[in-house]
């Protein structure tokens, strides 16, 4: 048997606004160009992905399972200028078969420079999905699958059964990610390992005529993932929900694909879907993985370079996180919440000045001209914010 596991990312961050030094407006979000992008990507993504999963889950009942993190910040966005994404997320989670993971609230890099501030973010992320779906989520997936065994051991004692990370040559050496592994020095915790081989045929390789697979079918997917039966259990499929619509456009076939796959992964009996959870109770650990470096699912290093591989990166974040004690003793809620949204992952990801392999990933939705002109952009966003804990 071997199960799919479909792991989405939903996930739109709060844009800077152009803010030059002279500024002192202390709106900085680009409210108008944040309403265009989460409407935009709604129309092409989020909606129509969301009928077609649901009409799946109604065509093959319990057959079929998916699981998705909403970060809280998209979330408040959907909640603003498009409702409708929220009221279509809710109908999935209603059918049983979805599964919603937890994560930071503002997908933030938190746990890499405070700890008390990642425990909040977590369980503020837990209580939003409760509140808007009626469900608490049971399995973790920190920001961009940032993971090492500290990582591990910190979410078990928040309660969580499972957690995500990629499944990167370097930390698997000789074994596969189609197994279910406990992180070193954990008691119960599951981790659940992202195929990037076969997630990335889908996520970026899909439309690339000079792919020698191109064009990609459902039955030839669908041979791939029986491949792994005798050699594991799981195939987990960890990608951006972006890839429906939006990185793989409609034209491409992508919806298609989508639809007809479930049919010839369930064909013969053989194989199944499955949510995180399910995987994680449903198969015992094949072994003990120690991961005591820091990986994630970014570029091709699987590292932390992406934010922070340069020198104004790290002094962003080092100014921003320095901040936060005077932040928090402020007591002034819409503070807290602009010190918060700074902390977006993103933020950074733009200021990257790795303009090679990745070069056209670092590029999307990216407002600014260059990495430095974002870095000048957040630092005067910062500098105001700083007075304003002056004042």
């Amino acid at each position: 048997m071997a199960s799919v596991c479909f792991y989405f990312q939903v996930h739109q961050p709060f844009r800077l606004r152009r803010y030059s030094v002279f500024d002192s407006d202390t709106n900085y979000f680009d409210d108008y160009k944040n309403a265009e992008l989460c409407r935009k990507v709604a129309s092409r993504c989020y909606l129509p992905a969301n009928r077609l999963m649901l009409d799946l889950v109604r065509r093959y009942g319990k057959d079929f399972a998916l699981s998705y993190s909403i970060t809280g910040v998209a979330l408040e966005q959907f909640e603003r200028w498009a409702p409708e994404v929220v009221d279509s997320f809710r109908a999935l989670v209603d059918t049983g078969q979805v599964e919603l993971l937890a994560e930071t609230f503002y997908h933030s890099l938190a746990f890499l420079y405070s700890r008390e501030e990642f425990r909040e973010q977590v369980m503020a992320h837990s209580a939003k999905m409760t509140d808007v779906f009626g469900v608490r989520p049971k399995v973790f997936r920190n920001t961009e699958l940032i993971y090492n065994n500290d990582l591990a051991h910190f979410v078990e004692g928040l309660g969580f059964t499972g957690i995500t990370a990629e499944g990167a040559d370097h930390i698997l050496g000789y074994r596969s990610p189609a197994f279910v592994y406990r992180p070193v020095g954990t008691d119960g915790i599951r981790l659940l390992l992202k195929n990037y081989r076969l997630s990335d045929d889908i996520a970026f390789r899909f439309s690339d005529r000079s792919w020698p697979e191109w064009p990609l079918r459902a039955e030839t997917f669908a041979e791939w993932v029986d491949q792994v039966n005798g050699n594991g259990y799981v195939v987990n499929l960890f990608m951006d929900y972006e890839t429906f619509g939006e990185h793989q456009w409609a034209d491409s076939g992508i919806f298609d694909f989508m639809e007809h796959l479930p049919e010839h992964i369930l064909a013969d009996g053989k194989n199944d879907f499955l949510t995180l959870s399910a995987a994680a109770a449903a198969y015992e650990p094949a072994a003990e993985l120690d991961i005591p470096h820091m990986v994630s699912w970014a570029d091709v290093e699987r590292d932390l370079s992406a934010w922070l591989g340069n020198a104004m990166q790290s002094n962003a974040l080092h100014e921003l996180y320095r901040m936060e004690g005077d932040v928090k003793a402020a007591g002034n809620a819409e503070l807290l919440d602009d010190w918060r949204r700074l902390q977006t992952s993103d933020h950074f990801y733009y200021m990257c000045t790795k303009w090679f392999a990745d070069g056209d990933v670092h590029k999307y939705f990216n407002p600014y001209e260059s990495p430095y002109d974002s870095y000048i952009n957040f630092m005067n966003v910062l500098d105001n914010l700083r007075s304003r804990l002056k004042g």
